[in-house]
């Protein structure tokens, strides 16, 4: 009996990013197309207003509106537009999802926090070696924390720091100054205290998303962004924790001046540096490296359409 196979387009809409993939899904492989990302910074202010601004609803749309005619370019059969932190968190959500079924026809789903948690694990983890994994997915408005095995998730959870939750929060200056950086390791450190607890000792570290693989590309010693030299990447911790330190530390020209870093990224990667910085030191890990996968959230999508 032949394989099914689907030509399926996943969006992922986040705090600060629009990504598509467009991948040709079977019942166990996956060929990618095509990946897209705009910067469109959907949850500019949501952090202190709750509520999506016009322009970045504006944004957020003109990307759709791109992605739709990729996505009718490649004769796609499934598409799933998946909205996290910022539209949880919005009170006026309802007028981008109209918006966006307008124009895809499809209604966004918007990802519960452990639903976000699970896909970028599954995404992750896939075609890796099939043993206990911690994985971490920085984002612009939440970071999740995920330890399974295979497929099977044991524990998860969705928390309010991020890249662009912090920066408004905390780093004002630019560079940032040392009681900004206090504040915001400060805040990390609450945050994260009660969740470190209920984690048993791991010996795999798998880290995705922008804020991760900028930081990859930065200890790397990168001369532009390369995917390839990203994926699976293995860092030493040490390195990992100088390259975040680095990156919070500098003034956002810069940052831009960098050959690997994503304009959009150069004023809210200190944030999620932190936010790494501090991952590394207070969880329960039994490995001195991170692996890092270009692999997230969108290929759990993915997979999921196929199921």
């Amino acid at each position: 009996m032949p394989e099914h196979r689907a030509r399926v387009a996943a969006i992922d809409c986040g705090t600060n990013s629009i990504r598509l993939l467009i991948s040709d899904v079977g019942d166990d492989d996956k060929s990618d197309l095509l990946r897209e990302m705009r910067v469109v910074r959907l949850g500019q202010d949501v952090d202190r207003t709750h509520h999506l601004a016009e322009d970045a609803i504006a944004r957020t749309l003109q990307a759709t509106r791109e992605y739709a005619e990729l996505i009718a370019m490649f004769g796609v059969t499934d598409i799933r537009f998946c909205a996290t932190s910022a539209v949880r968190d919005a009170d006026n959500a309802a007028e981008l999802e109209d918006a966006v079924e307008g124009i895809l026809g499809v209604r966004p789903v918007v990802l519960a926090g452990l639903d976000e948690a699970r896909a970028s694990f599954l995404g992750a983890t896939r075609g890796l070696d099939s043993v206990r994994t911690l994985v971490v997915d920085i984002g612009g408005g939440s970071t999740e924390i995920v330890v399974g095995t295979g497929d099977s998730i044991e524990w998860s959870v969705s928390l309010d720091i991020g890249s662009v939750r912090l920066t408004e929060r905390f780093l004002a200056g630019d560079p940032a100054p040392v009681a900004e950086v206090t504040a915001c390791m400060d805040h990390v450190d609450a945050v994260l205290a009660p969740v470190v607890s209920q984690i048993a000792p791991v010996g795999s570290f798998v880290g995705v998303a922008g804020t991760v693989t900028t930081v990859a590309a930065h200890s790397l010693g990168l001369p532009s962004y390369d995917s390839a030299a990203i994926h699976l990447a293995r860092l030493d911790l040490d390195d990992v924790s100088a390259a975040c330190l680095s990156l919070a530390q500098m003034t956002i020209a810069d940052r831009r001046a960098l050959p690997f870093m994503h304009p959009g990224r150069a004023d809210v990667i200190g944030a999620g540096s932190l936010i790494l910085d501090r991952l590394v030191a207070l969880l329960p890990l039994e490995t001195d490296t991170l692996v890092v996968s270009e692999h997230d959230i969108l290929d759990g999508i993915a997979w999921d359409m196929a199921t």
